[in-house]
């Protein structure tokens, strides 16, 4: 039998595109999406290799270790910090208000963070610059050397345990009803106490438990920051 001249043609194998390689930045991005959307618990060297379609071995070419991951965290954070380039001795206390306030703007932006930033110093090149400009307006305020280097360590501190309680608040799952509802049996709590050893207290109890959790307690945290460091202050 004649073999027929017309063979069957294979389909071409689809090109596989070209994977995209691994980077440091896009360690972070994966990091960072995963920090947002399910909590800093959620980030750890596995799961950003799976998020990024690799394995954990993968990533150690570029961060050393989960400890070096919270940093870049941190410093990625950091770099949408908007702080005073310009310190201006008239204005140096409500520049560092407006800084911390801008702090905590991005912490509340990347919930987590304040997590990573907890028991470690940044020393990510963004991070360094956010305390370079901090230390800048405080020096604009003639405080002494050591007490900035000091406030600019405890300045962060403030924040950071404030972004930390409001994401472990949100991480719970607290509607607004949730808060107000905890806020008065709180207070409920505090007019139970006995008078004879909680005076203060129970007289008290409606001022302990006024203001809201987030804003107005967090300015009087920078009143109270602010005018200790101006007593503080070199006299011109």
């Amino acid at each position: 039998m004649t073999q027929s001249p017309w063979q069957p043609i294979t389909p071409a194998k689809p090109a596989r595109s070209p994977k995209e390689p691994l980077t440091r930045d896009r360690i972070v991005d994966a990091a960072m999406r995963l920090l947002v959307e399910q909590g800093y618990d959620a980030v750890s060297m596995r799961k950003v290799a799976q998020a990024l379609g690799t394995g954990p071995a993968s990533l150690y070419a570029h961060v050393a270790n989960k400890k070096e991951l919270d940093q870049l965290l941190v410093d990625r954070a950091a770099q949408d910090m908007k702080l005073p380039e310009n310190p201006d001795p008239d204005r140096w206390q409500e520049q560092l208000k407006d800084a911390m306030r801008e702090m905590l703007r991005v912490m509340r932006a990347n919930p987590g963070v304040a997590r990573a930033a907890i028991g470690q110093v940044p020393l990510g090149e963004r991070a360094m610059l956010s305390t370079e400009r901090i230390l800048a307006i405080l020096k604009a305020g003639n405080l002494p050397d050591q007490a900035a280097a000091w406030a600019v360590d405890l300045i962060p501190l403030y924040v950071t345990a404030v972004s930390f309680e409001e994401t472990v608040q949100g991480a719970a799952g607290w509607s607004k009803e949730d808060v107000e509802r905890f806020v008065a049996g709180l207070r409920s709590y505090f007019e139970s106490l006995p008078p004879d050893r909680f005076p203060l207290t129970i007289a008290l109890a409606g001022a302990m438990t006024a203001g809201s959790a987030g804003d107005e307690r967090f300015e009087f945290g920078l009143t109270v920051l602010t005018a200790g460091l101006a007593s503080l202050a070199t006299p011109t």
